[in-house]
């Protein structure tokens, strides 16, 4: 007929950022329901969601409860029960239980019939996911019948319908499913689907954000429609869904090695939908002209076809033809600007959805703290520039997060007076140039800042300390200090300002005659937390930590990038300065004796090089040893035995620190978040007597090889 004649080759798809909040089902459904109508409107003829959309992706062990599935039923009964299906295809994500196994599913919908439920083949077991410990993965090709509950069928009338691995072969077009773990399999299923003939490839992610990942994944997906001769749609979730994830979105549609178009990557928005044109024909000629594919794909095993009575293609008003996006290398950030706006878009989520009525944070004048506000600062940013442009929906949820009913930001800053509020926590040992530094940031930024000394405070504990005490405790430079006394002088400062900072954070709202409550945030770095450089308990603690999975070193390039691109000058001074604790006397002059690096026995960067080592290369301290011999080869190879040794010591002495951490936002490959991401002992003979002396057998010969290599004699390694 005429509708489906004028240009049949040609398909509008729709996929979607989705924000979705683990349980929270009503909001997840809104949010479906929102971006089909979004869908629908331009014209698309299938629609595309995030993985687990329905329940949002992080769960867990929720997932084990019946009723997490049951009200995922329920809630698609409730969206089948609308004309939300009718004329598009909806694909939806939501665990299923079959023959007493839970599958993490894919759910295909048209005109409020479910044509296919497509479980996954693969699950994702390392890193942050633990797929496994909750579904269980389908045997590719197997297709069988699924017997719709009854609260499908009193909405449809539908009593069976698919449940398995097959392609669904609409009037004009076959497509396959993929699920996020998938495409990073050796043996993706998308290869198998295109050398079967499918035209577009769907693939739902719940995919996190880590530093500079959107490159590889880019690459996955450029690489499979190009490779593969299809077109390639992937969803993914965006935003906080209840844990210390941020799903960096990226959603896009692919085709011929081509990006056609790309969602954002970060947003404070609830969701995105992005359309493209896909050309069929165009498709199967790519499929047809490889010749040496041909040869490979007569021999594939078929996948069982699921025939839906439904036009993918053709429109009665003509679709453009398809377009792509001509400079994918602009859309990459830079380490430095994914620090400007994940953890801010990631903050944004946790406070608009715990509830909380702004922040609290200890700005101490150092570049950790300093971090954290321009954090907030671009948050704020980023909300003020949305409301500009007229989201009225953003607007709303600030004005329930702030109390504040008929409130307009006039400002980045005028929001930052209401939403962000900070102290400075002085002890003896502070200096006037951090109490400078951080009352001028709170400043610029627009902070309600406060400056509340802790000297009483400490004065009291180590009074309440003497009466049991035959000694005084003192600081090393003083007369009859030693190094015990001298740390334990230390951390009553640092776990002071937490518990002051705590209780400023439930009284401010209440003195300022408003209600809710403000959110700590902590202020730790991942390079210090890896060395144990930090007080179990301290001011560094908090609710949540934004910068607790970036390096020192990238934070320092974060900061140079706020002064030139945000104008903050007040970071200057700070960026300039050596990291200091100010836990110890000043001098007589009044000015730092105490330097974070020093402290250590390591630098920043030596840090991170560890961290990497340890983690995401799984180098023990034999491994890593024979690593940076090589690697710092300017170095004696006594001193990087040496300093092999000290990492791993003060790391697993410090391991039970680490089990304490305040919640941060995954952002480095080597973080090292105890209950989630980095799992070992928090228990170690911390001497690592087997290493160590293995180390050492090593030295001797790593000294001999170097002579002979400087020599010209030849590069042979030492075993």
């Amino acid at each position: 007929d005429m509708e489906h004649s004028l240009f049949p080759s040609r398909v509008k798809v729709a996929t979607c950022n989705m924000n979705q909040w683990a349980m929270d089902f009503e909001g997840n459904k809104s949010n479906i329901l929102e971006t089909i109508a979004i869908a629908k409107k331009l014209g698309c003829k299938y629609r595309l969601g995030s993985e687990l959309e329905i329940t949002g992706y992080s769960c867990e062990d929720h997932f084990l409860e019946f009723d997490t599935v049951r009200h995922s039923w329920d809630v698609l009964s409730e969206i089948l029960a609308t004309d939300a299906t009718d004329g598009i295809m909806v694909d939806l994500g939501m665990p299923v239980i079959f023959k007493g196994i839970l599958y993490n599913c894919r759910v295909i919908c048209v005109n409020r019939k479910i044509v296919l439920i497509r479980p996954k083949l693969i699950l994702a077991d390392d890193g942050n996911y633990r797929e496994p410990r909750w579904f269980t993965t389908w045997i590719r090709r197997r297709v069988e019948d699924f017997i719709l509950p009854d609260v499908i069928s009193k909405v449809n009338g539908q009593f069976l319908t698919k449940f398995g691995d097959a392609v669904i072969r609409t009037r004009d077009a076959e497509i396959g499913h993929e699920m996020c773990e998938e495409m990073w399999n050796p043996l993706s299923p998308h290869i198998f689907l295109s050398l079967d003939g499918v035209d577009i490839i769907m693939n739902s992610s719940g995919s996190h954000f880590e530093a500079q990942k959107l490159r590889r994944r880019l690459k996955l997906i450029i690489g499979a429609s190009a490779k593969a001769c299809t077109a390639y749609v992937y969803s993914n979730q965006i935003g906080c869904d209840g844990n210390r994830l941020y799903f960096d979105g990226s959603s896009m549609i692919a085709a011929d090695g081509e990006v056609l178009n790309i969602a954002k990557q970060y947003t404070v928005g609830h969701y995105e939908v992005i359309t493209a044109v896909i050309d069929l024909d165009r498709v199967k000629e790519k499929k047809v002209s490889f010749k040496s594919r041909c040869d490979v794909a007569k021999e594939v095993e078929p996948y069982i076809r699921v025939e839906v009575d439904f036009h993918l293609g053709g429109s009665v008003e003509p679709i453009s033809a398809p377009v792509h996006v001509k400079n994918i290398d602009a859309l990459m950030l830079s380490v430095e600007e994914e620090i400007a706006v994940q953890p801010a878009c990631y903050l944004w989520d946790y406070l608009r959805k715990s509830g909380g009525s702004g922040f609290y944070l200890p700005l101490s004048g150092g570049a950790d703290s300093a971090s954290v506000a321009a954090i907030v600062y671009n948050m704020s940013y980023l909300l003020y520039e949305r409301i500009s442009e007229g989201d009225e929906r953003i607007l709303d949820d600030l004005r329930r997060v702030l109390r504040i009913k008929d409130y307009f930001p006039k400002s980045a800053k005028d929001i930052m007076s209401n939403i962000l509020f900070t102290s400075y926590l002085p002890s003896n040992h502070s200096s006037s140039a951090t109490q400078q530094c951080a009352s001028d940031l709170a400043e610029e930024i627009g902070a309600v800042h406060f400056n509340i000394p802790i000297s009483e405070i400490y004065s009291a504990f180590l009074n309440a300390a003497k009466g049991s005490l035959t000694q005084e405790p003192r600081f090393m430079s003083q007369e009859g200090g030693n190094a015990i006394a001298d740390i334990a002088l230390q951390n009553i400062q640092a776990r002071s300002r937490m518990v002051l900072s705590y209780m400023m954070a439930q009284l401010i709202p209440w003195d300022r005659k408003k209600e809710g409550f403000l959110i700590v945030l902590g202020t730790a770095n991942i390079d210090e937390g890896l060395r144990g450089y930090f007080t179990k308990y301290d001011n560094s603690s908090g609710d949540i930590n934004p910068i607790g999975g970036i390096s020192k070193s990238d934070l320092k390039k974060f900061l140079a990038w706020e002064i030139k691109n945000r104008g903050l000058q007040s970071l200057k001074p700070i960026l300039e300065s050596p990291p200091t604790a100010e836990l110890r006397p000043l001098s007589n002059e009044g000015t730092y004796v105490q330097k974070d690096e020093e402290d250590m026995g390591f630098t920043y960067d030596e840090l991170r090089v560890f961290g990497n080592l340890r983690k995401p290369e799984k180098c023990g301290p034999l491994a890593a040893f024979k690593r940076l011999v090589e690697m710092w080869n300017q170095m004696e190879v006594e001193e990087v035995a040496s300093k092999v040794k000290k990492f791993y010591k003060f790391n697993s002495i410090n391991r039970h620190k680490q089990t304490t951490l305040t919640p941060a936002l995954h952002f480095e490959g080597y973080g090292i978040e105890d209950n989630r991401f980095d799992l070992r002992p928090f228990l170690y003979n911390n001497s690592w007597e087997y290493q160590f002396k293995k180390i050492d057998e090593l030295i001797e010969p790593y000294k001999e090889l170097r002579k002979s290599q400087a020599n010209g004699a030849g590069k042979e390694k030492v075993q």
